[in-house]
């Protein structure tokens, strides 16, 4: 499965992770099916900000309403590795619910999509489509 992204949300996930340099952004990827349409961005409420994240939870409960409302569906999160690569840390395994839910990690001008299931992490296709 090819997973679409689109130009908005790219660019978001791009400048949010510029913004919070040093630290590391965090967020939800907001969306229906395989398309993730938007993005939420998201206080990163961690003690460690630097090298951790951990999604503002009045956020992720915010956005989860509004999908039971009718709103995008929640497929996943987001956060970026500010000295790291574009793949999922030991920590993030160790986070991971394991639920098939979509991580966009960014690092270096680069976003990557990992799905967790079951076995870990596992790289996803993706293409950018406009929006």
């Amino acid at each position: 499965m090819v997973i679409e992204l689109t130009s908005g949300a790219l660019a978001t996930l791009l400048e949010e992770a510029t913004r919070a340099h040093p630290r590391e952004c965090c967020g939800l990827l907001l969306g229906q099916g395989a398309r993730i349409e938007t993005t939420l961005p998201a206080a990163n409420v961690h003690p460690d900000p630097q090298r951790h994240f951990e999604i503002d939870p009045v956020t992720l409960i915010a956005a989860h309403r509004a999908a039971r409302a009718g709103g995008p569906q929640v497929l996943g999160y987001y956060h970026s590795h500010p000295n790291g690569r574009a793949e999922p840390s030991g920590e993030d395994n160790a986070m991971a619910e394991r639920a098939g839910r979509i991580w966009a990690i960014i690092a270096a001008g680069n976003v990557l999509l990992w799905r967790d299931g079951a076995e870990g992490f596992t790289a996803l296709s993706s293409r950018v489509v406009d929006g």
